[in-house]
């Protein structure tokens, strides 16, 4: 099994970026040119522990999917996602989340294994590697971006054209956010 760790120092408050790390839509705009679409689960907004994902992506010439879930929840420190379907033989991402001094340090851990025996762990220590750790700091630089500006506001703010009356299913995902969390 391969194991990837990167930390991240980020200019903004943990809660912030804890949220943006959460978005379907941002991770859509970092993942856009991979062409990665969201096909299943939930499609927009803030993912929460349970939620599912079915993402679609052309990565070396060939269109994957690949079906995470939400397994672990501790907002705002920690989240990890699981495959549940794909083409890996396993894979894990935990996204660790620390208040410091001057920002929130985003470190994450991904452990990945591939199909195919020793001719598949020879292609995921070279190259696999290699492309995810490059997709890794793609979306990082693009959540820093983002948590460090204005923009963040986009994805975490709603509009005051779009605000719709609460159904029920979305008052109760609501709810599960701490609301007297500060996104400054």
């Amino acid at each position: 099994m391969e194991t990837i760790r990167l930390s991240t120092w980020i200019d903004a408050p943990v809660e912030r970026c804890f949220k943006l790390a959460t978005s379907i839509d941002l991770h859509l705009v970092s993942a856009a040119v991979t062409g990665e679409k969201v096909i299943g689960g939930v499609t927009s907004g803030l993912m929460m522990a349970g939620d599912t994902v079915q993402w679609q992506g052309r990565h070396f010439g060939r269109e994957f999917t690949h079906t995470s879930r939400i397994d672990g929840w501790r907002p705002y420190s920690y989240f990890r996602e699981v495959m549940v379907e794909g083409h890996f033989l396993r894979f894990e991402h935990e996204h660790h989340f620390c208040l410091m001094d001057d920002g929130t340090r985003m470190r994450d851990e991904v452990r990945f294994a591939v199909p195919c025996g020793p001719l598949g762990k020879m292609a995921a220590k070279t190259v696999l590697r290699r492309h995810m750790i490059w997709m890794l700091k793609e979306r990082n630089a693009v959540l820093r971006r983002v948590a460090e500006g204005e923009e963040w506001r986009k994805y975490l703010e709603p509009a005051a054209e779009t605000v719709k009356p609460f159904r029920a299913q979305e008052r109760s995902r609501a709810a599960a956010w701490d609301r007297s969390a500060v996104l400054r």
